[in-house]
Order: C-alpha cells, then structure tokens, then sequence
C-alpha cells in the first residue's frame, strides 16, 4: 500500500510541475516546429468537454471497457494538476457499438448535442474510417487511439489524429528483420478481413521481403467468425512461422482451436498480443503458446526494469503486476493498446496550451497546434516510451515490444528503435484547408 502511494505522489508531482512549466511558457515532453506561433489564451472556468467514443458494446468491448479505465485515470490526474489552461475536464461518454454507422452518428451527437471541444478514443480501424468523414465535415478535432494505417495513409482529413499510438506499417516495418533473422523465412499469414488485418497484409509482406524473407501464403477471416478450424488446412505444410492478428471475442477461441489442429507439430507462431488482449494467457487450452513469440505495444507483466513513472501508471490505471485489475485478477487488462488513451489525453492537454484553446471557435488553432508537436518525452505523460510525431501525416512514432511466453508469462526480449519504424510519408494534411 505505501509503495502504490509513493507511486501515485511521483506521478501526481512530476504532472505537476510540468503543468507548472507550461505556465511560464514550456512545454515539458514535447516540442514545437518552427515558426509555430502561440496564440493568446482565453481566461474561462467552464469545463473543456471531451467526447470519449467508447466501444462498450460489439466486438471491441473488452477494449473499450479497459480504455474508459485508463481515459477516467488520466483525466483525474490531469484535473488533480489543474486541467487544462486552468480549467477542468469532463469526459463525456458515447457507445459506437464498434459500429462505422454508428460511430458516425455518435460524432455528429458529440458536436450538435453534448457540444464537446474535441472527440477522442476510437479504436477498431473500421470504426475510425466510418466516423472521421464526419468529423472532417464539421471541424471537428478527432483524436483516434487506433493502429491503423488510416491516418497516416492520407486518406482521412486534416482533423483526424494519431498522436499516442504507433501505426501497423510502423509496427510490422520495425518488427519484420527481428522475425527473419530469429524464428523462420517462410511465413504464413492469418489475419481479420478488414481494414486491420489489411495493413498487416499490405505492410508485412514487404517488410518481410526487404528483411530477406517471404510470405508464402495469407489466410483472411471473417471478423465476426466464432470458429476457426475450417481455415487451418490452408496453411501451407512448408510454413516456418505463422503469423496471427486476430481481435474479437472469439480470440480465445482461435488459439485454442490453432493449438488443437497442430499439438506440437506447430510452425513456430509470431502473433499480435491483439489475440490475447484482456485474455489470461495461462488459460486451459493456451499450454500451445509457451515458447511463442508476441508484439506488444506495452508489456502487459510488470518488467523488472521498469522504471518508476511506468509503476505509477499502473497504479493509476489499476493493474497489478500480471496485468489485471487489482480489483479482479480474472479482470485481464487491454495493456498493449490502452495507454494509448493516456498519451493522447496528454497529447490534447499539451496542444490545447500550446494554442491557448478557450472554446470551440479556436478548433483550427488547435489543429495547427497539435501539428506543431514533433517529440513527446518518456515520462508519466508517456510512460509507453519516447516518441515523434509528424504533423503532416499526424501520425506517431515509438518503440515496439517483442516478448516471449515464458513460465506463464509474456516477458519482453526486444524493444525496437523509433528508428526502425519509420517509413516515407505519403500525406501531408497540413496542405488541406481548415
């Protein structure tokens, strides 16, 4: 108990005194582009609404219930600091369904109904694509805490953001010469059929190239199938490593149908934690996976070395060091992706000072203010890791984990370079109208 305080004070007094900081004109963790101009800053004691699109129902609930979590943590913390330019927060909640058309009419009830600055939160690729059109149309800041390859593509608008979470293409680009060079050159895909599991398709079979590899073969399902096994047989018999990214509540039920098919004649199996978010992975069924290898955004198991601004948001957050809630250890968290929804409040936090947003009405400075940023420290605002943000594809870019099933655990063996994620821009959003 005193060690989750000491926890709690270190992350309250190191947000502190960064909010303290920006006061007089700095901004700790990130930085500005040049010739970003700040604009004067509005007094105001009326909260700043921010629209939480959360996937409480369909396919992303078990994602959407740990992301609610981590956003209430953060906006606690960030209003227990001050708020923002001096005012407090409020998270104003909608339910997508994890539905596109849905996801477009909770935007549209976001600006015309709850009257909120700006919309956060949205994960399933499918969702984002449905919902950003929208917020384009009416102005709408719209901060995404997805993967997809959307924003970066170019394909979206200028007010669409991905600040606190890395893309796909960065993940595989990063992460493929580490699965050439350790597991195998032959390598079998089996992904969702959608916009998701596309950029897996489209981005690893390159990258696997390049790396001096090949994918031989891809397998796409259906997001919405419950059972798996029909699909295995077209796995080819020469596979070295298969690689899986599958989502959904089914997910529990695809490993343990992938390991009943093979026992243990398997290829050796690289996947995305994404098939084991919010799953125990000592579950009955799962024995399979010991020895396979997972990218993780953020280790799920308290590492040895982590440092202390990574425990404090744990604490904050409210998992133990296996991951799950302290309140429920069956309660298994979403930790690869979900802090993402803490950097990005931040990201919004450090923008918004940035332009010294009083309202609505100065919607396109904050836009111009978020493209502004370019690096956002490692620290309690991003305890995922250093990043950079370019804020002509308004895409970030950090680090990748790669980690091993081990005694019942994930434990991580590589960390990726920022570096070794980067890939050439194709868009640049700072060239539309606002």
């Amino acid at each position: 108990m005193t060690e989750n305080s000491n926890q709690s004070s270190l992350l309250n007094k190191t947000i502190n005194r960064r909010s303290a900081l920006v006061g007089m004109g700095a901004a700790a963790g990130a930085t500005l582009a040049p010739g970003f101009v700040r604009y004067s800053q509005a007094q105001s004691s009326a909260p700043i609404r921010i629209g939480f699109q959360c996937h409480r129902t369909g396919i992303g609930a078990a994602y959407g219930r740990w992301y609610e979590r981590v956003t209430n943590a953060a906006a606690k913390l960030i209003n227990d600091a001050g708020g923002i330019n001096g005012r407090p927060i409020e998270i104003v909640i909608e339910d997508d369904g994890t539905d596109p058309k849905r996801g477009a009419e909770v935007v549209e009830k976001f600006a015309s109904q709850h009257k909120t600055d700006v919309v956060f939160g949205t994960l399933f690729s499918h969702v984002v694509a449905g919902s950003a059109p929208v917020a384009g149309e009416l102005k709408m800041p719209y901060y995404v805490v997805s993967e997809g390859y959307h924003v970066a593509s170019g394909k979206l608008n200028r007010y669409v953001f991905q600040p606190g979470i890395t893309d796909v293409r960065s993940q595989v680009t990063a992460m493929a010469p580490w699965i050439s060079q350790n597991l195998g050159k032959k390598v079998t895909m089996i992904f969702p059929d959608y916009a998701f599991g596309h950029d897996h398709r489209d981005f690893f079979t390159p990258a696997m190239k390049n790396a001096g590899g090949e994918v031989i073969a891809q397998v796409p399902i259906p997001p919405t199938e419950s059972s798996f096994t029909r699909y295995f047989p077209n796995i080819p018999q020469d596979t070295e490593v298969l690689y899986h990214v599958m989502v959904g509540p089914a997910v529990l039920t695809f490993v343990k149908e992938l390991g009943e098919f093979y026992g243990p004649t398997a290829p050796k199996l690289f996947g995305f934690v994404d098939s084991l978010e919010a799953v125990d992975i000592n579950s009955p069924g799962l024995e399979f996976l010991q020895g396979s290898h997972f990218w993780e955004g953020m280790p799920r198991y308290l590492q040895p070395d982590a440092p202390d601004y990574v425990k404090a948001y744990r604490d904050a957050v409210g998992i133990n060091e296996q991951g799950a809630s302290v309140a429920d250890p069956k309660d298994v968290s979403t930790a690869a992706h979900m802090f993402g929804c803490w950097e990005t409040l931040y990201v919004i936090k450090q923008a918004m000072e940035a332009a010294g947003y009083a309202g609505p009405d100065d919607r396109a400075k904050l836009v111009e203010a978020t493209e502004a940023l370019t690096a956002f420290a490692a620290g309690p605002e991003h305890p995922q890791g250093d990043k950079v943000f370019n804020g002509k594809n308004h895409q970030a870019y950090g680090h990748q984990n790669i980690s091993v099933v081990e005694g019942g655990m994930l434990k991580v063996v590589h960390t990726t370079s920022i570096e070794d994620g980067m890939y050439e821009p194709e868009a640049d959003y700072t060239t539309q109208a606002l």
